[in-house]
């Protein structure tokens, strides 16, 4: 009996190692992104700050269509990937001096925010919703890589000189 409750001890205390390694992990990836650039500001900085300058430009259609791109990612982190892929789009918009959100832009920036990882996903999603995402293939290549520490929010001179 005793063997079996220490042994219980040191498998629960391996569980909640791993979990708490785990857990830090993703604390300190958020922490690197609020870390400030070289221009005082960090990438959630200019998330938010897009966010908030395009909020007039985003009408209930695309607001929806992005909750709906958004749907397969889980719950926990549905709020997380909506925000990254909206200050995505809205500097996309705000880029192109847009009156108002369109689904060029919403495309362009869905790419570019999603993870090469998740790019299956994606294009199942587009397929579900019959959008066609081939003129935008070329964008596949600047799409969020976590190999590559780039920001998504330094590929703008090269989304915006791609040809139509």
């Amino acid at each position: 009996m005793n063997d079996i409750f220490i042994w219980l001890i040191v498998l629960w205390t391996f569980i909640m190692l791993g979990l708490m390694a785990i857990g830090g992990y993703f604390m300190f990836r958020k922490f690197l992104k609020k870390l400030p650039r070289e221009d005082g500001y960090s990438e959630l900085d200019w998330q938010d700050h897009y966010i908030q300058r395009a909020l007039p430009l985003w009408d209930e259609e695309s607001k929806a269509l992005l909750n709906e791109l958004v749907s397969p990612v889980p719950e926990l982190f549905r709020d997380v990937a909506k925000e990254r892929i909206a200050g995505r789009i809205s500097k996309i918009a705000l880029d192109d001096r847009a009156k108002e959100i369109t689904l060029d832009h919403i495309m362009k920036g869905y790419i570019i925010a999603t993870p090469k990882r998740d790019h299956k996903f994606m294009k199942k999603k587009l397929n579900e919703l019959e959008i066609d995402y081939t003129p935008y293939a070329d964008l596949f290549q600047y799409a969020d890589d976590e190999k590559q520490k780039f920001s998504i929010f330094e590929q703008t001179e090269k989304i915006s000189s791609r040809s139509e």
